[in-house]
Parts: C-alpha cells; structure tokens; sequence
C-alpha cells in the first residue's frame, strides 16, 4: 500500500482505533472485535505485550483485506523500522522526534507525531509529517484544533487521548481529520464483553460519519 492511499484511508475512516491489551491474545480479540464494528484502522501500541509480533500475525491475517495496521507509542526510529519490517502501515508517537519523522520518510511510511504547541506543529509539517496528533487531547478540549488552524490552516489534525462518544462530533466539527481513541473505544475488553467493544466501535463510526454531515 502506498504512503498516499494509507493517509487517504485514515482520512475517509475518520476514526484510529487504539489497540492497548494485558497480552497479545487479548490484544487479538480486541482487533476481532473493532474490525467487526466498522473501524479499519487500527493501532496496536507498544505498551502491549509482544506489540511487533501482533502487528507482524495481524498484516498477514489481513493482508487481502481493508484493514490498515499502524504502530502507536512509537519512541524511536529503532522502533519504528521493527514495526515497518513487521508490516506496519503508519507509525504513532506521542511526541516530535525528528530522528523518527525521517526514518518514516525514507520509508515512505506514514508517521503522525504527537504535538502540543504550535511550535511543534510548524517543526512537525517542516518535516513532513501529513497528519499531526494533538495529544493529549483531554488537557485541550476540541477548541485547540480551531487554534492550531488559526495560524497553519493547512495543517491535519488528529486528536487522541480524551476522545469520547460525548465529544467525538465536536472534534469533528472543530477541524479534526480524524480522531484516535482508545480506553473510550475497547473498556468493555476489561471485562471480556468484546459485543460492547464492536457496539461502540459502531457508534463511533455513526459519530463521525453524522458529524461530517453537518
């Protein structure tokens, strides 16, 4: 898949979801269960237990299929090449590092860098990453998407971190191009009702898709 068709795929999805799990057979269903409601892509982060691995069995799985597999908590490059060789479409980071941006680019690999200010935002599009996550997103509120556009109106903006079905359409409306969640998306794995995982993956497709709309 290529760089531009990956991005283009995040953008009509509207929705990253956010793959945390106690260990790589959880982590499994959880995908199992977004991918049922509706969410194609998906972000296995590296706090989960054998992260690459799952990322490595999940891109053969799906490899005929729609769904697109990307890394989150990626720190470093060092990292970021481990998930690209496993098949990683897109790397996530919770912050800027430049070292990572680049080993991205040279990979023509899709890399979403965490910013927080607007300086980083500006290094961030100076580099060239096409979607920025704003992160955390609970310490901001849906407003700071309208304030980071006020000065880099052409900057894609992706929040994660306090994304929620009560505030995902106010995130829509507010200029985000797609919204990243995670604990709000798969509680219900906590207690093995993976239906209220693929229910609310749903619902969060309706949310964005009715957000669009308006």
């Amino acid at each position: 898949m290529k760089r531009i068709e990956t991005i283009k795929k995040i953008v009509d999805s509207g929705v990253v979801a956010v793959i945390r799990a106690e260990s790589k057979e959880q982590g499994i269903k959880i995908v199992d269960a977004v991918k049922k409601g509706g969410i194609n892509i998906l972000e296995v982060t590296m706090t989960v237990p054998g992260a690459v691995d799952i990322i490595k069995e999940l891109s053969q799985v799906y490899k005929d299929d729609d769904v697109v597999i990307g890394a989150g908590t990626v720190l470093d490059p060092e990292t970021a090449r481990a998930c690209i060789l496993a098949g990683a479409k897109y790397i996530v980071s919770p912050s800027l590092n430049p070292d990572t941006i680049k080993l991205c680019n040279r990979y023509r690999v899709p890399v979403m860098p965490g910013v927080m200010t607007v300086r980083d935002a500006i290094e961030a599009l100076e580099l060239g990453a096409e979607i920025l996550k704003v992160f955390p997103g609970s310490a901001f509120g849906p407003s700071i998407i309208k304030d980071f556009k006020g000065p880099l109106p052409q900057g894609n903006f992706m929040p994660t971190g306090g994304v929620d079905l009560n505030n995902v359409e106010e995130w829509i409306k507010a200029g985000a191009i797609a919204v990243g969640t995670g604990s709000s998306l798969t509680k219900g794995a906590k207690s093995g009702d993976y239906e209220l995982v693929t229910k609310t993956a749903q619902q969060f497709v309706e949310a964005v898709k009715k957000a669009r709309q308006k």
